[in-house]
């Protein structure tokens, strides 16, 4: 994992959307900021990647995150294998480091927060997935500053 600061992107990978958030990495995976960013709805993998493209020419990410479901029991879920296959691609079109980061629960908390902030469920639905990225983006915060801190 770098270490260095920078942008990272966080990917909530769906077949129909792919939700993405962004944040500012200080090192040792401590953020100083992270927002919800977009959501690319497409369910073509060229518009995919020329939206992902785009993001990455614009926001210079040293790292990106991919959002990695699991059943509950922490088994492989169905879109597992295809959350790891667009990682990879990821990984092998943009020369980037890329990380995959546990996603159980968080679409059902992307929700939730969302309907705590007084959302139509309209409006949560357009926002859910990159909100979904930004709990993606602060999961992995919170797991690498727990590593990094003092025992």
């Amino acid at each position: 994992m770098p270490e260095a600061s920078g942008s990272v992107l966080a990917f909530d990978f769906g077949t129909k959307r792919i939700g993405v958030a962004i944040g500012t990495q200080l090192g040792a995976g401590r953020l100083a900021s992270a927002c919800a960013l977009t959501t690319i709805a497409s369910e073509a993998a060229d518009a995919r990647f020329a939206a992902i493209t785009a993001l990455i020419a614009e926001w210079q990410p040293v790292l990106l995150l991919v959002g990695r479901p699991l059943n509950d029991d922490g088994t492989a879920h169905e879109l597992t294998a295809r959350c790891e296959r667009f990682a990879n691609q990821l990984r092998g079109r943009f020369q980037l480091p890329v990380e995959q980061v546990d996603e159980r629960f968080s679409s059902t908390e992307a929700d939730a927060n969302l309907r705590q902030r007084g959302l139509s469920w309209q409006e949560r639905k357009t926002q859910v997935d990159a909100e979904a990225a930004l709990i993606i983006l602060q999961s992995w915060s919170e797991l690498h500053a727990r590593s990094h801190s003092p025992a």
